[in-house]
């Protein structure tokens, strides 16, 4: 596990987008842009059981993330690592996430809509820009 810096605290508790990198079943790779926050040492973020980066990752945890700094997009984290999927049966990230970059609640989603918290815990860091 590396160790998160206070640059990285910073960023990860910003409202600074993230764009997330999985492997999808052909080996070729998938990006997503998603909100994201911090759990201790962890990054989260928040996806469902239908879409592909949570079926990707459901097959294959390996996930590489990259923080842009909202007030200088120069100025970036990278992190690789594991993901562990959570059940979110509550639903609790995605309104936490929606108040931090929003300051409101998400509108309601279908009950049949099955949440997971992604959870990665960082085994490299690297930036650019600090």
């Amino acid at each position: 596990m590396a160790e998160l810096s206070e640059r990285v605290r910073n960023l990860l508790d910003g409202n600074n987008f993230a764009v997330i990198a999985t492997v999808n079943e052909d080996g070729s790779p998938h990006t997503s842009v998603v909100w994201v926050d911090r759990d201790d040492d962890a990054l989260v973020f928040t996806t469902t059981t239908r879409r592909r980066k949570g079926r990707n990752l459901a097959r294959d945890p390996r996930v590489s993330v990259t923080v842009l700094d909202s007030e200088d997009p120069y100025r970036t984290i990278d992190i690789a690592g594991t993901a562990e999927l959570l059940p979110d049966p509550d639903k609790r990230l995605p309104a936490r996430l929606s108040m931090k970059y929003l300051g409101e609640l998400p509108p309601p989603e279908p009950a049949d809509v099955r949440r997971w918290i992604v959870r990665v815990v960082p085994e490299r860091i690297t930036g650019f820009g600090a």
